[in-house]
């Protein structure tokens, strides 16, 4: 049976539902840090990951494929911002390194001018791009020893023919673990792209590469939109829509450091209504993939 069909609609949830949950969880890193403060902070970080651990493990055990797949989305997102960013945050607090800085030329409400110094780059995201060894490891890993879901990867292991010269571990995914490792991937991978785009030892955010990472992945996303739009499977929408996502944000966070609009989500406290919104949507269409694999079900086992 295929899994394509013109309508829409799983795609657009799908893609909504990674969309805010990419902006909530900025907003919820922002408000742990306000909320707990130094004093507390590493502690709630550490429950937040154990959360999603906890999440995963239901994940990997639950039967519904679009629940499992939720659940690791959820339990990616956890463990990242809890173990994986705060460790950089702890470190970087613990060593006192200091977060980037550019002056920059202010006018205010009554025309008059001022120079203030604003912080571009927290000193966890200048930690960040020393783990690129680690994630090089872990790509030659996918890339040369196991058959993976991604088409980026998939084209280039048929061209180099790599499926005929050796065989690839054979492993059975579990789709709560394998939605959880894409979390985990797609986050640290463009995570490093962009840190090193930004750093101006290497381009800097003003430099063309930069400027091909920000309208190269608006253009892939517009390409990989076109698939997904038609995707009628939730678990596999949604999958889909990580990388659809994630890529997207590339273009947002690079539009954000050129100051072209406000990263609103970055603020949770003066956005409060807007952030509160965009839980409510994110809460619903979150109800309401699950309500449609919930009928969809039910209308397969009908026609059997």
């Amino acid at each position: 049976m295929s899994i394509l069909t013109k309508n829409p609609a799983v795609g657009i949830i799908s893609f909504i539902i990674i969309l805010f949950s990419m902006a909530l969880g900025h907003t919820g890193m922002i408000m742990m840090e306000t909320i707990f403060g130094k004093e507390h902070i590493n502690m709630a970080a550490v429950i937040l990951g154990i959360i999603g651990l906890l999440l995963l493990v239901y994940g990997i055990v639950t039967v519904s494929k679009t629940k499992a797949t939720i659940l690791g989305l959820f339990g990616g997102i956890f463990i990242w911002t809890g173990w994986i960013e705060f460790a950089f945050v702890y470190y970087a607090n613990r060593y006192h390194i200091a977060p980037l800085t550019v002056v920059k030329e202010v006018i205010d409400e009554n025309g008059v001018s001022q120079m203030i110094e604003e912080v571009v780059t927290k000193p966890e995201y200048l930690l960040m791009p020393s783990s690129v060894g680690l994630w090089a490891v872990y790509m030659i890993f996918y890339f040369f020893g196991s058959k993976t879901g991604c088409t980026f990867f998939t084209w280039f292991q048929s061209k180099m023919k790599l499926h005929k010269k050796h065989e690839f571990v054979a492993t059975k995914r579990n789709t709560a673990l394998s939605t959880f490792m894409e979390v985990i991937i797609l986050m640290w991978t463009f995570y490093l792209l962009l840190l090193f785009a930004y750093d101006a030892n290497f381009f800097g955010d003003r430099h063309w590469v930069t400027y091909f990472i920000a309208f190269g992945s608006l253009f892939w996303t517009l390409f990989l939109v076109r698939k997904l739009w038609k995707i009628k499977s939730m678990d596999y929408a949604i999958k889909y829509a990580l990388p659809t996502v994630i890529i997207f944000w590339n273009f947002i966070e690079i539009m954000g450091r050129w100051d072209f609009f406000k990263e609103f989500w970055i603020e949770p406290e003066v956005y409060w209504l807007e952030m509160s919104l965009i839980f409510v949507v994110f809460i619903i269409f979150i109800v309401s993939a699950l309500l449609i694999s919930n009928s969809k079900k039910k209308k397969k086992k009908i026609q059997v």
